[in-house]
């Protein structure tokens, strides 16, 4: 892949109600006319639109590999579209990039605008922008269940910064009387930003450019203005990845520092 692949952009704004109609068309069609096909039934809006966004021509579309369904392959690369939780794909990452070429696509909301669905179904939809703008680096909060397949010379991971409708709807808790507002659904409205992390070098990228050597995580959430959570979340992802190490300590404070890459494992050509 060239350099403009590796973060390209895109200005794909979509009309939601004829976006909708068109991906369960195209998702009829590729499961032969049975919609029940597995991994086009329990797909949500999201997962569909941004699979239908990044397929090109001649990519074949849910394949079964061994044991598994996989989104797309690409000249034999394997990728997986994954817009929840990495936790519920880690145990397929581990075993088919063994033996595959991966690469994980991953959608993080830069902007999102919350749609509130009127309580009991009575009243006006309501709109509005939040105020979050989500970067790169938030996929840390997902990586930690995988930190190690950023060091394994078949895997890749795509992140896509996305604007997006978050879908909410006014349930009651399971178990419980208390009502409660509930993410229902997610909706691509457009692609804004594209970037390609083939190794642990790459990750090192998304660090703050004003972040001291060595720090601790503490800078790292001043650098960022994110919570000292997320920083916890990236120096053990970096750490498992083999990018940082620890270097002592100040007070209590743990110093970390960037690693050189290892011989052998210099950023890759991917398709």
């Amino acid at each position: 892949m060239d350099a403009p692949e590796k973060e390209r952009t895109a200005a794909a704004g979509v009309a939601l109600s004829s976006e909708v109609a068109r991906f369960e068309a195209g998702a009829m069609l590729r499961a032969g006319g049975n919609m029940a096909s597995i991994g086009v039934l329990n797909e949500g809006h999201l997962h569909a639109a941004l699979k239908d966004w990044y397929a090109r021509p001649g990519d074949q579309v849910e394949v079964p590999v061994e044991s598994y369904q996989v989104d797309l392959v690409r000249d034999g690369l394997l990728i997986e579209i994954q817009t929840g939780s990495f936790s519920n794909c880690a145990r397929k990452l581990r075993d088919l990039v063994e033996r595959h070429r991966v690469r994980l696509v991953h959608p993080i909301a830069r902007e999102r605008i919350i749609v509130r669905l009127p309580e009991g179904g009575r009243g006006a939809v309501r709109r509005r922008r939040s105020p979050k703008r989500l970067g790169f680096e938030r996929v840390f909060e997902e990586l930690v269940s995988i930190p190690e397949l950023v060091a394994h010379e078949n895997f890749e991971l795509e992140l896509v910064a996305t604007r997006e409708e978050e879908v909410r709807e006014w349930v009651k808790r399971p178990r419980r009387q208390k009502y409660h507002w509930r993410v229902s659904e997610r909706r691509l409205l457009e692609v804004l930003a594209m970037r390609l992390v083939t190794n642990p070098q790459e990750l090192l990228e998304l660090l703050p450019r004003t972040l001291p050597e060595p720090f601790d995580t503490a800078e790292l959430a001043e650098a960022w203005q994110q919570p000292r959570s997320l920083a916890q979340q990236v120096t053990y992802c970096l750490r498992k990845a083999g990018a940082l190490e620890e270097t002592g300590r100040r007070g209590n404070a743990r110093l970390y520092a960037r690693r050189p890459m290892p011989a052998g494992r210099l950023a890759g050509q991917p398709t």
